[in-house]
């Protein structure tokens, strides 16, 4: 079953046996908490059931998980680096902790050690699991896996009671052969039994796609379904900045760090679409499921990318990356040294190719839609419409990262989505993986409505 697959159906074993018939996954959001236990590995296989049923997963991992799994395991079989630490030092940045609790629909832990569900109980928060789990408000799933004794402690028996009020569910362990060399109750539960629990779960939920658990709206229009829309069309989507070579060691860059372009290329891959992503420089691991991955430096590179895609077809551009418009005239073919060009130094710059002006009306076909970007600091809505006209394009994003809540490199950020008879949608400030998707549901109701 393919991962773009979002009307995809959970069909497994149940806790008991029985069997989750036609539970629809939409394309939901699992966070898979991994905790130090030999059944790990098991973890493994649980995250290529639940990636192959159409769930978007990510995972998060404490010190102890990683003795027995290496992070690069789940991030290979998620396609997302993976949080392994509060402080940004793994694969994972400093605020995984809200920026992944924000993201996820449904929160599972498994294994669940005995220590987990202590700290669980107890509110504690002194890793990033545990973090995560405070700092996530939507439904919660644990598969405890532990040795028989800790699993009958007195203890961990009125943890488990705890955390079953507060609404936790529990996928209770199998009796089995264990770690230990006895074979009793405390073995993980099978994989299977898990995604059948987790298709259980959201389908009591009814669990929309894009609609986060966690979210307090989706301001979609009424009726607005991206997975409908984008299903099966392809959509080529640019991402991050240019580099334009001064010398072997310097360039000229601009600040966009490519995340949201490439959220807009994970929220197309989630509703179906076959996607080109094109991408200047950046240190972001690429969506999975993507069709192609097109890496460029130069603006020159990133121009003959985008006239390449539209003559193969596509029905979408989206141009997210903020392309340099100037570029040295002659770069040096050595380091420039400092002491040869004095106190004062002269750079000979010149326009770089306009992609949206000049490449893309000479290559675009007649159905082909284009999305612009317009970053400005000031005079937002009157420069971006301004843009749009004398570009010839569909849609422009408008976008102030000086404004609070927005910004290079910060989570949350805001934007205006703009058509020909002007502002279509204002969003609020909110993480870029939830305004991608949403801003996927804006131009697929807004076009919808104009090919119907």
């Amino acid at each position: 079953m393919s991962a773009k697959n979002i009307g995809a159906e959970v069909i497994g074993a149940g806790v008991d046996g029985a069997k989750v018939d036609g539970a629809k996954v939409d394309g939901a959001r699992i966070l898979l908490l991994v905790t130090g236990g030999i059944a790990a590995y098991k973890a493994c296989y649980l995250t290529r059931l639940l990636v192959q049923a159409g769930f978007a997963v990510k995972v998060a991992m404490t010190e102890a998980a990683q003795h027995f799994v290496a992070p690069l395991t789940f991030q290979v079989l998620s396609g997302h680096p993976v949080a392994s630490d509060l402080w940004g030092e793994g694969q994972g940045e400093a605020m995984d902790h809200i920026e992944y609790a924000r993201w996820a629909d449904l929160v599972v832990a498994a294994p669940a050690t005995a220590n987990l569900i202590a700290k669980a109980a107890g509110g504690i928060a002194d890793d990033i699991v545990t973090t995560l789990l405070l700092a996530f408000p939507g439904p919660v799933l644990f598969a405890p896996a532990m040795n028989d004794n800790m699993w009958r402690h007195a203890a961990t028996q009125a943890n488990l009671a705890t955390l079953r009020e507060r609404g936790v569910t529990i996928v209770e362990p199998s009796d089995g052969f264990l770690a230990c060399g006895t074979e009793a109750v405390g073995r993980l539960a099978e994989p299977e039994a898990i995604l059948a629990a987790v298709g259980e779960q959201l389908a009591a939920l009814e669990i929309r796609p894009g609609a986060s658990a966690n979210s307090e709206s989706s301001d979609a229009p009424s009726g607005a379904d991206p997975a409908a829309f984008w299903s099966g069309r392809r959509v080529v989507i640019t991402a991050g900045p240019t580099h334009e070579a001064i010398d072997p060691v310097r360039y000229l860059a601009n600040r966009s760090t490519g995340v949201f372009g490439y959220a807009l290329a994970e929220a197309a891959v989630r509703c179906g679409a076959a996607v080109t992503l094109i991408s200047g420089p950046t240190c972001l691991v690429p969506p999975a499921g993507i069709d192609e991955l097109i890496l460029v430096e130069t603006a020159d590179e990133m121009a003959e990318a985008v006239e390449r895609s539209l003559r193969n077809g596509a029905d979408w551009l989206i141009m997210a990356a903020a392309v340099a418009d100037f570029a040295p005239v002659k770069p040096a073919a050595d380091k420039i040294k400092k002491d040869a060009v004095g106190p004062q130094w002269q750079l000979e710059l010149a326009r770089t190719v306009d992609i949206l002006g000049e490449v893309v009306p000479a290559h675009r076909s007649a159905q082909t839609k284009v999305v612009g970007f317009a970053l400005e600091t000031e005079d937002l809505l009157a420069r971006a419409q301004a843009k749009m006209q004398s570009k010839g394009l569909d849609y422009v994003v408008a976008n102030d990262p000086t404004r609070a809540g927005s910004g290079f490199g910060a989570r949350n950020h805001q934007i205006k989505l703009i058509g020909p008879e002007g502002l279509i949608w204002a969003s609020e400030s909110i993480a870029k993986t939830e305004l991608a998707i949403r801003l996927l549901g804006q131009l697929a109701a807004d076009a919808g409505l104009q090919e119907q």
